[in-house]
């Protein structure tokens, strides 16, 4: 299986130009392999190349992107070039993609779902909003964690939940770091921590869930209500508190430490430090998803195989993301190891409970900061 992708690909370019009107197709005969013998290798190419016929049949395929959007825009034209398919792309939030994917009802604006936290994922997939798809790239994840266990989506990358801070301003206002999550409700950290918002960012809601299961649910909640009181403005988007460190005009930003990668390499702020809760923290699986009632099925299927190919994910380093890869055949980002991060050095997790309750825990928590006689109005909670 793994010297098929590179075949397979080979094979998809051939029928991109014949698509387009470029070249014929070439009879290309798969040869036989130690790992698996030719006549299997022959029956999956076959299948391989009757997917790809199917989709540029039917010529176009609309995705709905969470990760950034400069990943987003290489992954599209890229998936574009390679099978001839006219693809067309919109960046929103993961709690936009559900909130915007519930009301269509079974009768969705797009195809497919790439990139962003799985909580969304999980709610949508429990409303019979994602199609399921036997995907043969899922071959290459490397944990049964890493894919809906009835195939309603698959995992691409891994990121970290944490801090990042300007070390510029701390030292000029003689405050040390904090180093886990009790230290964020320290007062003199107040007015300086960005957070996204728990409405609109997949990010927000990990960190309701992480919270609650860190801490029990009270004091989870509880918790939240003494953070706000440090919270100075909360981002529509989870990457939003990252772009505002370096410029000082977020001193605290809680968020995915990849985002804070991106700023210190591509956008050259050196002031930024990263730091990984000392207590422990939590983590995000970013996947992709087939939207149920999909105009463009085939075309959305053979996303999902590109989507879980090197040719996908390994652009995300190329183009600004840093997030750990969870196929074993594409190259991971040396970046986020530079920078020490382990991807494994993270909490448990329930995603089971994090999918049943987390519409609940929303409303609890924003009840509970309001009863604070906090400001939860849309100047503060952003939707824009």
């Amino acid at each position: 299986m793994k010297k098929l992708l590179a075949l397979l690909l080979a094979l998809a370019m051939i029928f991109a130009l014949a698509a387009c009107g470029e070249t014929e197709p070439a009879e290309t005969k798969p040869a036989e392999t130690n790992n698996e013998p030719a006549a299997e290798q022959n029956q999956e190419t076959d299948q391989f190349q009757e997917l790809v016929k199917a989709a540029q049949a039917e010529g176009e395929l609309v995705v709905y992107g969470s990760c950034e959007e400069e990943y987003l825009a290489a992954a599209c034209a890229h998936f574009e070039e390679l099978y001839g398919i006219k693809t067309t792309y919109q960046r929103l939030s993961t709690g936009e993609v559900q909130a915007k994917i519930e009301e269509e009802n079974g009768n969705p604006s797009a195809d497919v779902w790439f990139g962003g936290t799985t909580d969304p994922y999980n709610v949508v997939a429990a409303e019979g909003l994602l199609e399921p798809y036997e995907a043969v790239n899922a071959s290459h994840l490397t944990n049964a964690m890493y894919k809906h266990p009835e195939n309603m989506w698959f995992g691409i990358y891994k990121g970290i939940l944490g801090f990042m801070v300007n070390t510029d301003e701390l030292t000029r206002l003689g405050l040390e770091a904090p180093q886990d999550w009790q230290d964020l409700l320290k007062p003199e950290y107040q007015g300086l921590i960005w957070l996204s918002n728990y409405n609109t960012a997949g990010t927000a809601k990990l960190v309701i869930n992480t919270m609650i299961q860190k801490y029990g649910h009270d004091e989870g909640i509880q918790y939240l209500v003494d953070l706000d009181k440090n919270i100075e403005v909360y981002t529509k988007s989870g990457s939003g508190p990252s772009k505002n460190v370096g410029t000082g005009e977020c001193v605290i930003g809680i968020g995915f430490l990849h985002d804070g990668i991106t700023q210190i390499l591509d956008n050259g702020y050196a002031n930024i430090a990263l730091i990984i809760p000392s207590t422990g923290t939590s983590f995000e699986i970013g996947a992709t998803a087939i939207f149920k009632g999909a105009a463009h099925p085939n075309a959305a299927k053979l996303w999902i195989e590109y989507a879980l190919s090197p040719e996908c994910v390994e652009l995300g380093q190329q183009n600004g993301s840093y997030q750990f890869l969870v196929i074993d055949n594409a190259k991971q980002p040396e970046a986020a190891a530079q920078f020490g991060l382990d991807p494994e050095n993270v909490m448990d997790y329930d995603f089971e409970d994090a999918t049943k309750n987390i519409k609940t825990y929303i409303e609890e928590v924003m009840t509970a900061i309001a009863a604070s006689g906090a400001d939860t109005g849309a100047d503060r909670f952003k939707t824009e």
